[in-house]
């Protein structure tokens, strides 16, 4: 089980964020919502690196981010070393990627499912905990391919870019 998580959103994520954000915290969890904090149209690899730095860190247990889709923010979050996210769309994927993943960030697509669907999954994944077991052997082979392939500290997006 997580204590403290940091949370992020893009644009598309940010009405479903602040429910999340407001759930976790009733239940008793220390939350950072590090943004974004409208509707205004942001760029969520920054809030993906955000989140990711703090869990790489050690300043979060764990994370969570949404944007429309959970996609974009999948992607981004995996190209941080040590970061397993998972981008999930119902109660049992987020179970099982805690028993068997040992996910340590938590994907989820605000305009995908409904806000009661996401409460649901947040729960099944912020209270569930690693198998262990069998499961080590595929965790330690990620590990090892990270070893090969990625940045020392993962990487740093600019906030804006101009195309």
């Amino acid at each position: 089980m997580f204590n403290k998580i940091y949370i992020g959103s893009d644009h598309g994520g940010y009405i479903t964020k602040k429910a999340v954000v407001a759930h976790l915290r009733e239940k008793g969890f220390e939350v950072v919502d590090v943004g974004c904090n409208s509707e205004d149209i942001v760029r969520y690899p920054y809030y993906a690196a955000l989140v990711c730095n703090a869990v790489q860190k050690g300043e979060a247990d764990a994370g969570i981010l949404i944007c429309s889709t959970g996609i974009g923010m999948s992607i981004a979050a995996n190209k941080f070393r040590g970061i397993r996210a998972a981008l999930c769309t119902s109660h049992i994927m987020a179970k099982m990627t805690r028993l068997h993943n040992d996910t340590n960030v938590l994907c989820l697509g605000g305009k995908v499912s409904g806000n009661f669907e996401i409460i649901d999954m947040v729960d099944a994944w912020v209270c569930g905990s690693f198998e262990g077991g069998r499961h080590k052997i595929s965790l330690a082979m990620i590990a090892g391919g990270e070893e090969e392939t990625m940045a020392p500290n993962g990487w740093q997006p600019l906030q804006d870019i101009e195309l």
